[in-house]
């Protein structure tokens, strides 16, 4: 079973940065395809962008594509998520999460394992 703890959430003015990371550890951390996604209040966990075992393969929601970058480290079982040009709609919690399947899904059931969620708060 896999562990998996979200940082680097913070308060960021529009227009700025953050780079989110995901540390994963017990279970073998490039036997899952790793996804991000985010829930604002009063709405529905969306999905953020996903990355294959070998970080060949990356996608994204159309509202972050050109915005944010997701990429993996496997040497050292993390996950990131750079996000430039922050705007206040991408205000929420964001969530790494894990999938042991083979498929290329971005429903958030499609993944096994999730983590406890950092903040992020973009302010106009």
């Amino acid at each position: 079973q896999v562990q998996l703890v979200e940082s680097g959430g913070a308060l960021v003015q529009a227009g700025g940065s953050l780079r989110l990371s995901c540390a994963a550890s017990g279970g073998t951390f490039s036997n899952y395809a790793m996804g991000w996604f985010r829930q604002a209040p009063g709405k529905e966990r969306e999905f953020v962008a996903r990355i294959s075992r070998t970080a060949v393969s990356t996608y994204y929601a159309d509202s972050v594509k050109g915005r944010f970058t997701i990429s993996r480290d496997n040497a050292k079982n993390t996950m990131y998520l750079e996000m430039n040009s922050l705007k206040p709609e991408d205000t929420a919690v964001y969530y790494c999460a894990a999938d042991s399947g083979r498929m290329v899904l971005t429903t958030a059931r499609a993944f096994d394992y999730w983590g406890q969620g950092t903040q992020v708060t973009v302010s106009s």
